[in-house]
């Protein structure tokens, strides 16, 4: 068992033809959520997975499942997944490589004819990138709970079309209910997205910790006057805080280990060249892997608004209507002993962006496997990996698995030990 490895090849060529559904002039891939592309996406998986001696289910929500059965099938699964929706302007990498990196799980086993401690399951999340729909991890937040599923199926996109119409239309709504299989552990592997695993010349980074992130609407009230007649001193200039504001989300980011601050939407009123913005709208992202940190970073952007409010005289309104906790996944000792014994250099690393492993985590343990990515570009048409980088990834993903399903059947024994004793 140790000896065994995926086929790179094989998992390269499945990236590429994945990639050409939705596959862009630029290179890269839009595959939105609901659409015949989605569709096309998902019939492939469920091809190949059918293939490799699964079987392909879906939840209510449209989540995909491929089940291979094990020795002992009441025993919780050992799954993985990721999803395989993108950017408008997305590569052929982000999520896409985690699903597949799974079905190379499946079809390593299924040609080895391997027979698992317990089931495996390779997942399809719906609607990860929250591109057409909002928000980002729907399909994993509603299986765990986060959200309300029909709530959820409701949303529309730009042009009012519903998610749940999307979904029915293309095939992928069914009748079971997220959160009701029988998962032990979950593991996610993904390009990293960022650049610290090519800077430390890196094959795997274990995911100890995920990013914990406050976003915000910001809005501030002053008001609107002719440029040219009002002086400085008499002003309410919106802009102006607003400016001083997004400087001090760079100040918090700088002053704390791993924090960042971003201001990355805006928009003014009027919006006219020779008028003093009198109302501004933007957004505000903070983030650090310390739970403790992040809320010291919220205080501090907090006061700094009070302090500017009174200052300038200012209304200024922060919605903090999004916390995702800081998570720590709970497998990454599997993660690293694969790793280690695969003979690959690794690093210990926290997860920037949001996961599905990171709402897996909330109902079972659960792991995350990082490769590089070429100069860190993701969301991007450049993004970029190499077959090399993948195969150690899924190399790390299958053994990690295969630990995972061996010590869930090992405790069941154990459990059973004491039972008969008792």
């Amino acid at each position: 068992m140790k000896e065994l490895r995926i086929n790179k090849q094989r998992l390269w060529d499945s990236l590429m033809e994945m990639g050409d559904i939705g596959g862009t002039d630029e290179g890269g891939c839009a595959r939105l959520v609901g659409t015949d592309l989605d569709k096309q996406s998902r019939d492939l998986f469920t091809r190949w997975c059918e293939a490799a001696g699964a079987t392909v289910s879906f939840d209510q929500f449209g989540n995909m499942f491929a089940r291979r059965p094990g020795k002992n099938n009441d025993l919780p699964a050992v799954c993985t997944g990721s999803h395989l929706d993108t950017q408008p302007t997305g590569g052929k990498f982000d999520g896409v490589f985690g699903v597949l990196a799974g079905v190379e799980v499946l079809r390593t086993l299924h040609e080895n004819q391997i027979e698992t401690e317990t089931a495996v399951e390779v997942s399809v999340w719906t609607n990860e990138e929250g591109s057409r729909f909002q928000p980002a991890m729907q399909g994993s937040g509603v299986y765990v709970g986060r959200f309300d599923l029909q709530e959820e199926l409701n949303k529309t996109d730009v042009n009012g079309i519903r998610l749940g119409d999307e979904l029915a239309r293309i095939g992928y709504i069914g009748d079971a209910k997220p959160g009701s299989r029988n998962m032990g552990a979950f593991f996610e592997a993904h390009i990293e997205q960022g650049p610290i695993l090519e800077d430390e010349n890196k094959t795997i980074g274990v995911v100890r910790l995920g990013q914990g992130i406050r976003w915000y609407n910001v809005v501030i009230k002053g008001r609107s006057q002719h440029s040219g007649t009002t002086p400085m001193h008499l002003r309410k200039d919106a802009m102006v805080a607003t400016a001083l504001i997004t400087a001090e989300v760079e100040n918090i980011g700088n002053r704390h280990k791993n924090g960042l601050g971003t201001v990355g939407f805006m928009q003014v009123f009027p919006n006219s060249r020779n008028v003093i913005p009198g109302r501004m709208n933007f957004s505000i992202d903070l983030r650090n892997p310390d739970a403790g940190v992040l809320k010291t970073m919220n205080d501090e952007l907090l006061a700094f608004c009070e302090k500017i409010a009174a200052e300038r005289d200012l209304e200024i309104e922060v919605d903090n209507y999004w916390y995702f906790a800081p998570v720590e996944f709970r497998l990454s000792d599997d993660v690293e002993a694969a790793a280690r014994e695969l003979g690959y250099s690794h690093m210990d690393i926290y997860a920037g962006a949001g996961h599905d492993a990171c709402y897996m985590s909330d109902i079972m343990p659960s792991g995350m496997i990082f490769t590089p990515c070429e100069k860190g570009i993701s969301h991007n048409p450049a993004e970029r990996t190499t077959p090399e980088q993948c195969e150690a990834g899924a190399n790390v993903l299958l053994h990690a698995m295969l630990k995972a399903s061996a010590r869930i059947s090992q405790q069941h024994h154990q459990e059973g030990s004491v039972t008969e004793v008792a």
